[in-house]
């Protein structure tokens, strides 16, 4: 807050008003007495300017011998009409013109009568006797010049003496020679014989002048009293917008007052040259008396008024800077508001730069964020510095507020250098922690190192003697480099490194110091067998008998073999296996010793390869983030910049979305979400597929980037060369232009899928094996996802609304031939010969046949677009899997065949892949007309009264139909997944029940199809011929049906009930099984498999309408009776 007070300043200032106000008083007091030195109400001559005309008494300027003032009363024939009022004011006005001085020796009255009468002289001496309101020296009165007149004024004179008793003599003179020899006639005027020059209009205009002088100098006086007691009084305001209307509207006035002094000298000088005039014209002319005295009078003014007028210069000098001074402290007050706020928000977030980083580079990372941060931060802090500079200039000047400034100098000050040194002790607490960690990765690094060089030791090369040196040659090479790359002392490094261990750190340390020193005792222990191997004896070959090869070969021999062996064999030929047999087992021991070891190796190679999956994984996850937030920055804020915005093309505002799509989601939730929870996974990467799985539903997001890519290609073709992206491109200092950048997130998404995959390879064994193999699929998924909306969205015709149609399944090229039952022969036979290319997208509710067009240009610009065709219902299509003469074929029908679409896939595999999508759709929908029906039927059954008679129930075939059914709900499947649909039974009729009809090829090759109006009941031929034949294994989860003892399965014990899962396969027919009742595994032979899980089926070949009596297995069709038949209709309807 301002200081607000009254303008209390310096004494000098003070003293300056003080001094400007004694100047204004006294300016005012001699404008009063040069206006009328009466004590009463002053008269001007403006006031009485018509009877002061009459001139029956003028002030003529001339003195008498003692200096008195002479008034002139002229031969007036009418001066008796004189109202006496008139002629108190003229004899009161004329008298107060002279000086004190003057006025207090008296004044000589000259009364000119020489052409009146006695009487007349008479009552007008006593007249002027009686009202003359001052001091008298002496009367002259030029009595009658006529005989008679003049005799008479003798004899009545004498005889009315003491009529005329007045305090001076009265002196009759007969003539103007007698008026001489009392007043010079330099004094008198030229009508009573003198030479004095006067003119009384002039006279009349010059007294007008000079008072209408003084009133104007009396009321700048006044003014400029009342506005330096106004400046003086005046309160400082407490912010810049008041000072500165204050310091707008003193400066105002004060023109205003210096424009009033400037006038009012102006009109001084003037009537100054108008009195000095006779001189400029005759400069031997000589003034008189009373225009000596105007003069004077003038000239007083006029010096009056400079000394004031510079007085108040002073005054206001003073009362400026003072103002000028208050607005400089209120513009640094509020300079110093808004600076101290920047500063704390730099503090506050100063306090929460406290991550030291947990790897190399993100020190690296939060170095160049801090560096950034300064680079911002700085901002705020010169403008800081600037401010106490600009603090110290005012302290300088000797500002009045020096208490008030000072104080905030010295805070900014603090502030700045508080600043700079948190900055400088954070860049030295990230460089030591840039230190420790680049430690730690040599370290951690020189450990891979040497876990591969023990990993490419080859076995078998080792045993021999020149292997194992050249082996122990390698290992002490390798551990010659420890010194420089190794953590000597752990102790040390935490004393070093104590300012920045944190618990994480402390712990990582730790680690990294445990790595080495298990990486150091493996190097001894591969030392202590190598240095054996190598000083090992050649021993000499020892004749064995043939009979313990047996037991090598089959190491878990049956019960029956090992009787059989020991009834036949002598005591000797015990003795002797038993000899052969402790050899055999030693030399096992020492093979099973050497094999623990490789797979350890192994083990620990493959664990090396998945953290540097994972290492690549993060640092490619930091650089793409930081890529994209430099986009962001870098180019999509700048088009909201002011300053940019004349580098932005017409065609190129308000497309900020265009152009970056949702960059910004997929920003945020890289930057806040998913490279932080990547992060947590650095120790364990063999689970991080967990970690995808529970983010799967945020990476829908790449689908709306991905289908807004065609628009934002666009738009940039359009506006490449405008110079925005230029200048912002040089900002960034970046070699690629932005389509590139805009490419990343297209990009990235097709990336993980590379590295899950990489992940998988090395972690096949592990914890997260399944994780990472479902994540890999889901983002399979959504890339397929992404490729079909792509394809979507390019669809153009469709009356509709795709999103009706449900989830977009498959979409696939093809070509396609018609076969329609109605229609002319001729076109039919043309259309069944001419196949046409056709674009195919299987959605949920229908299946779309499109035109595909490609497109002119390039890049997303050349992507294609697909002509809508036709729609076909699913409630109504059917399938046929295989088609007469090509396995690439199958056929898709319509209305129970009155359209038939014949289609050709690219390849066999893909032709597969869409039969089977299309069975999963027709099997849910069947299910979910099943599930209808019998709703449908439990509703009718509880509102009837009694049972439903022989006339309602359901024919004989639909009833046999259901209870077959119901007992292929009980049947193991057959692990062959899809049977061969080439002995399926022939289609019914439409509405003639269950048909048997004949398993010829052509006959099912013509006709093997089904959907989901009709049930299917059939099974393969696998299974009709009761699995006849060689049982072939695929990995999946079984059912144990039998009973197995331990001896028969090599550590792996099963229980009838118990779920085992199969996992791969290896060499000489082993099978890697899991049993996940026990949770114990190992490997088993292809025979001991198949009769321990007899005909159970693979968990992993039921679909989600496993009820419907096998359903994802079915690759025939049959139809319903009429009864069942009508229920679907129903249902469709």
């Amino acid at each position: 807050m301002g200081d607000r007070n009254p303008m209390r300043i310096s004494v000098a200032e003070m003293k300056s008003y003080y001094i400007y106000s004694e100047w204004c008083s006294w300016l005012l007091s001699v404008a009063e007495d040069e206006i009328m030195h009466q004590d009463i109400v002053p008269l001007c001559a403006a006031d009485i300017k018509d009877q002061l005309k009459k001139r029956f008494a003028y002030l003529s300027g001339g003195r008498g011998q003692d200096g008195c003032p002479v008034i002139t009363f002229p031969d007036y024939p009418t001066f008796s009409d004189i109202p006496d009022k008139e002629f108190q004011n003229v004899m009161t006005y004329l008298t107060s013109i002279p000086s004190s001085q003057d006025t207090g020796i008296g004044f000589i009255l000259v009364i000119d009568r020489r052409q009146d009468k006695w009487t007349s002289v008479k009552a007008s001496v006593l007249r002027i006797a009686a009202s003359f309101p001052a001091n008298l020296q002496l009367v002259l009165v030029l009595r009658p010049t006529g005989f008679f007149q003049r005799t008479l004024s003798d004899i009545a004179f004498k005889f009315n003496r003491d009529d005329f008793k007045m305090k001076v003599p009265i002196i009759m003179l007969s003539s103007v020679p007698e008026l001489h020899g009392y007043i010079d006639k330099s004094q008198l005027t030229e009508d009573l014989g003198g030479t004095l020059d006067y003119c009384h209009s002039r006279w009349l205009c010059h007294r007008t002048a000079i008072e209408s002088f003084a009133l104007m100098v009396k009321q700048t006086a006044q003014m400029l009293q009342s506005f330096g007691t106004e400046l003086a009084e005046t309160e400082l305001p407490n912010d810049v917008q008041s000072t500165s209307l204050v310091l707008s509207a003193h400066t105002e006035k004060k023109d205003k007052m210096k424009e009033d002094m400037k006038l009012a000298l102006q009109e001084g000088h003037t009537i100054l040259e108008s009195i000095r005039e006779p001189l400029a014209k005759n400069p031997e002319y000589s003034l008189n008396q009373d225009q000596l005295d105007n003069q004077t009078t003038v000239q007083r003014l006029l010096a009056q008024l400079n000394e004031t007028e510079a007085a108040f210069d002073e005054f206001w000098a003073k009362h400026q800077q003072k103002l000028e001074q208050c607005l400089q402290l209120r513009h640094f007050e509020q300079n110093f508001r808004e600076v101290k706020v920047a500063l704390d928000l730099v503090s506050q977030k100063m306090t929460t730069l406290a991550d030291v980083g947990n790897s190399l580079a993100h020190v690296e990372h939060l170095l160049k964020d801090l560096a950034n941060f300064e680079e911002k931060s700085n901002v705020s802090v010169e403008k800081a510095r600037a401010l106490c500079l600009e603090g110290s200039q005012l302290i300088e000047n000797k500002h009045y507020a020096v208490d008030s400034i000072h104080p905030k100098c010295n805070e900014l000050q603090h502030l700045c250098d508080h600043f700079a040194a948190e900055i400088g002790k954070r860049r030295n607490l990230l460089s030591k922690s840039l230190e420790l960690h680049g430690l730690l990765e040599t370290s951690m690094k020189w450990c891979d190192e040497g876990i591969y060089l023990l990993a490419s030791q080859p076995v078998d090369k080792c045993q021999s003697q020149d292997g194992a040196e050249a082996a122990l040659q390698e290992i002490e090479k390798f551990l010659e480099t420890g010194a420089e790359n190794k953590i000597q002392e752990l102790n040390k490094i935490y004393k070093e490194y104590e300012s920045i261990l944190n618990q994480d750190l402390t712990e990582h340390v730790q680690k990294v110091f445990q790595k080495q020193e298990s990486m150091e005792e493996m190097f001894h222990r591969r030392q202590v067998s190598l240095k054996k191997l190598a000083a090992k004896q050649t021993r000499p070959v020892q004749p064995v008998a043939p009979r313990p090869e047996a037991f090598t070969k089959s190491p878990c021999p049956s019960p029956g073999i090992r009787r059989g062996s020991e009834n036949s064999s002598s005591s000797e030929g015990n003795a002797l296996r038993r000899g052969n047999y402790r050899r055999a087992k030693s030399e096992m021991s020492e093979n099973q010793q050497v094999r623990s070891g490789s797979t350890g190796d192994e083990e620990e190679s493959l664990a090396i390869l998945r953290r540097h999956v994972m290492n690549e994984l993060l640092d490619t996850e930091r650089v793409y983030v930081e890529e994209l937030l430099c986009v962001l920055e870098g180019y999509a804020a700048e088009m909201d910049n002011p300053l940019m915005m004349h580098l932005i093309s017409t065609s190129l505002q308000n497309k900020k979305d265009v152009l970056f799509g949702n960059m910004e989601e997929i920003y945020h939730f890289h930057n806040r979400i998913f490279l932080r929870e990547l992060e947590n996974y650095i120790d364990c990467p063999e689970l991080v597929g967990r970690c995808f799985l529970e983010r799967m539903e945020e990476f829908q997001i790449y689908e709306k980037y991905c289908q807004n890519k065609p628009r934002s290609e666009s738009l940039w073709r359009q506006c490449s060369d405008c110079p925005f992206f230029q200048e912002c491109q040089k900002k960034l200092d970046h070699k690629l232009s932005l389509d590139s950048y805009l490419l990343k997130p297209v990009q990235r998404i097709t990336k993980y899928q590379l590295l899950l995959k990489e992940m998988l390879k090395y972690s096949k064994n592990c914890e997260g094996a399944e994780d990472l193999q479902e994540a890999l699929s889901s983002i399979l998924g959504i890339l397929k996802a992404v490729n079909d909306s792509m394809h979507l969205i390019a669809i153009t015709g469709y009356d509709g609304n795709l999103n009706d149609l449900g989830k977009l399944l498959m979409q696939g090229s093809f070509s396609v031939w018609t076969d329609h039952k109605k229609g002319h022969s001729k076109v039919k036979d043309l259309a069944r010969f001419k196949p046409m290319q056709r674009h195919l997208f299987l959605h949920e509710k229908a299946v779309l046949f499109c035109k595909k067009r490609e497109e002119n240009g390039e890049g997303y610009e050349k992507a294609p677009s697909y002509s809508y065709k036709q729609s076909l219902n699913m409630t109504a299509v059917g399938i046929t899997e295989n088609v007469k003469g090509d396995n690439k074929k199958f056929e898709i029908w319509y209305n129970a065949r009155e359209e038939v679409y014949i289609v050709q896939a690219p390849t066999p595999e893909i032709k597969a892949a869409w039969v089977n999508e299309i069975r999963k759709v027709l099997t849910s929908q069947l299910q979910a007309c099943r599930e209808a029906s019998q709703h449908r039927a439990l509703e009718q059954s509880q509102s009837l009264p009694l049972p439903a008679s022989s006339n309602t129930s359901p024919s004989r075939g639909n009833t046999k139909a259901v209870k077959k059914l119901e007992e292929r709900k009980t049947d193991p499947l057959s692990l062959e997944g899809y049977g061969s649909s080439a002995s399926l039974p022939k289609p019914p009729e439409k509405g003639k029940g269950w048909s048997k009809t004949s398993h010829s090829l052509d006959a099912s090759e013509d006709n093997d199809g089904w959907s989901s109006a009709e049930e299917p009941v059939n099974s393969s031929d696998a299974e009709e011929d009761g699995g006849a034949g060689p049982r072939k294994l695929v990995p999946g989860k079984y059912t144990v049906v039998v009973d197995q003892e331990k001896g028969g399965l090599e550590a792996l014990p099963a229980k009838s009930g118990d779920v085992v899962e199969v996992m791969n396969e290896g060499d000489e027919g082993l099978w890697y099984v899991r049993n996940l009742t026990t949770s114990k595994e190992g490997w088993v032979p292809a025979s001991s498999l198949s009769t321990l899980i007899g005909k159970s089926r693979s968990a992993q070949c039921l679909s989600s309408s496993e009820s419907g009596a096998g359903s994802a297995l079915l690759s025939s069709s049959s139809s319903c009776s009429e009864s069942c038949s009508a229920t679907f209709s129903d249902l469709k309807g």
